[in-house]
């Protein structure tokens, strides 16, 4: 990923400056000296690494282990096979947080119910894939949140939009059909014990993925989340002037991540969950481990301004526009962005790839930009939940104890019929918004 936008800002300086040299790597400085001067560019790479500081210390601290103790072992309320996945649902759906930890934590409570009620694992896989990545993009109070306020303000800085980032966002999330209708096609599934394909013949296997859930207290994991998502909301109502919708969804979530880490110290230090020094150590490696999504927010706002100055959605629009009618164009950006996800392995990548060249196609079509943004945005968790190599892919199946290739062939018929039914939406909504 790193590598193709490398390469794509590298040959858009060198058609730039005219196949030379010497200019281009002056552009190239400029480009990146212009782009961290920018203020809210700042933020965006600030909060996309504190929130790898947020997740880093709940985990390390205990937080993660005492809420699957709490689900799975303190209040039991399964009693049968209908609802041995539910607990692993429901997790999936209030950990909206971050992808990762919503298949894992959903992963350990649902093991030792699939076992007891001769549920396969591959099941479980399912489950705990098709409610990380979904759920995190429709409740984007997270990292995908901030990937998204980020690419969408590169987009109004460019002056292609105007207005407010959380607007269109949350215009761009009301269009994400894709994750609405994996959500429902999942909860049919579990409800109805409906096994399709390959999911007919799964294994039903052992335990293979020991978690230690007695360690650490479920407030250390729950407090953190009431402090972000009330924060947010706090913050984008001060920033808005009391109006919600026109709060600076980027400044909103960096004080907010801010705040969190703050009130997470001293919480942690009065529950004796972690020391001084361990704080640190696990925020700054939480930090971190961001440092390439903040790396790839820089290099697609880059690509961003590089598009703008080549006027490629111009030459895209007038290029398509001649064999695609702008009704059509939302489905068709669903469907290259499906491929692309698939292919990369990264819902993140293909939005930062792809929004970037959906909103100025749209709006040289003048075809409904906020429906076009959500079709890429459907479409980057729709790759990414087929593909063998996306990372929630992999987590969900060594969460859940199967292999990633059983996990990938079993799941895929599922995710099919919810693409299958979100595309002619896409084509519906397009028809009635053009």
């Amino acid at each position: 990923m790193f590598v193709a936008l490398i390469a794509a800002i590298l040959v858009g300086e060198f058609i730039i400056a005219g196949f030379d040299l010497l200019p281009m790597l002056l552009l190239l400085f400029e480009r990146f000296w212009g782009l961290l001067s920018e203020v809210w560019v700042l933020k965006t790479l600030a909060f996309a690494m504190m929130v790898g500081s947020v997740m880093t210390l709940i985990e390390r601290s205990g937080g993660v282990n005492g809420l699957v103790h709490e689900l799975s072992t303190k209040r039991s309320l399964v009693s049968s096979k209908r609802g041995a996945l539910m607990p692993s649902f429901i997790a999936g759906l209030i950990i909206f947080i971050e992808s990762s930890i919503t298949s894992l934590v959903a992963g350990a409570i649902g093991r030792p119910f699939c076992d007891k009620y001769g549920i396969s694992r591959a099941k479980l896989a399912f489950v705990c894939d098709s409610t990380s990545a979904p759920v995190c993009s429709i409740i984007a109070i997270n990292g995908w949140g901030a990937l998204l306020l980020g690419l969408i303000g590169g987009q109004i800085a460019a002056g292609l939009i105007a207005g407010e980032e959380a607007r269109w966002l949350i215009s761009a999330i009301g269009y994400n059909f894709y994750a609405y209708i994996a959500l429902i096609v999942t909860f049919v599934a579990i409800w109805y014990n409906i096994d399709i394909g390959p999911m007919k013949h799964a294994a039903i296997t052992e335990p293979s993925l020991e978690c230690d859930d007695e360690q650490g207290s479920v407030g250390l994991f729950v407090w953190p989340m009431v402090w972000m998502i009330g924060g947010v909301l706090i913050f984008m109502l001060i920033t808005g002037g009391g109006n919600l919708l026109k709060g600076s969804g980027s400044s909103s979530i960096f004080y907010t991540l801010i705040v969190t880490l703050l009130m997470m110290y001293g919480y942690y230090r009065f529950k004796n969950a972690m020391n001084t020094t361990d704080f640190i150590i696990s925020a700054f490696q939480g930090a971190k481990s961001m440092a390439p999504i903040a790396s790839i927010l820089l290099l697609a706002f880059a690509i961003g301004g590089i598009s703008s100055d080549m006027q490629v959605g111009q030459y895209l629009a007038s290029f398509i526009g001649n064999y695609l009618p702008s009704a059509y164009l939302p489905a068709a950006i669903f469907v290259l962005s499906a491929i692309i996800a698939f292919a990369t392995g990264t819902s993140w990548g293909t939005f930062s790839i792809m929004l970037p060249i959906a909103v100025p196609l749209a709006v040289g079509l003048d075809a409904p930009v906020a429906l076009a943004m959500g079709a890429v945005i459907s479409g980057g968790v729709f790759g990414d939940h087929c593909s063998p190599i996306s990372d929630t892919t992999i987590i969900s199946a060594m969460a859940s104890g199967c292999s990633v290739q059983e996990h990938t062939r079993t799941q895929l018929p599922y995710a099919l019929i919810s693409a299958a039914m979100a595309l002619p939406l896409f084509i519906i909504m397009g028809l009635i918004l053009s």
